[in-house]
């Protein structure tokens, strides 16, 4: 089975960015976490109802990140996102930000799968974790 890649597209907005209208570094991140969200809606799944019907959560567990270029002020990017592990309750994800052809970003983010009640590592139900894959 092949693992699953997405793309999702986004633009620099004022908020982004500092006072140079460079994206500040941190906020890299929030365009990170929303492409696994938009790539787990993708999937058929959210992350309400993966809360109510499943009781389980993801939380990142681990980011090792490369900053190479700058993102500016009004820029259209696009997020890549692949999955290169799924776990029984984790999954590994490489992450790159682009600016057309230039990559900006690079990065491999862990998320692990908790129960929602007690915050404790949770198995990732099949019908879930079969959706991580290309069949």
């Amino acid at each position: 089975m092949e693992l699953v890649q997405f793309e999702w597209p986004a633009r620099v907005y004022y908020e982004d960015t500092d006072c140079a209208r460079v994206v500040y570094y941190a906020n890299y991140l929030k365009f990170l976490e929303r492409a696994r969200t938009e790539w787990l809606r993708s999937l058929g799944w959210n992350q309400d109802q993966m809360l109510k019907e499943l009781h389980l959560i993801f939380v990142v567990a681990g980011v090792e990140i490369k900053y190479r270029k700058p993102a500016r002020l009004d820029d259209q990017l696009t997020i890549k996102c692949r999955t290169l592990n799924v776990g029984k309750a984790s999954i590994v994800f490489e992450q790159e930000i682009w600016r057309k052809d230039e990559l900006l970003i690079s990065a491999q983010v862990k998320c692990g799968c908790l129960d929602s009640d007690t915050y404790r590592p949770k198995l990732m139900p099949d019908a879930l974790a079969g959706k991580f894959h290309q069949k």
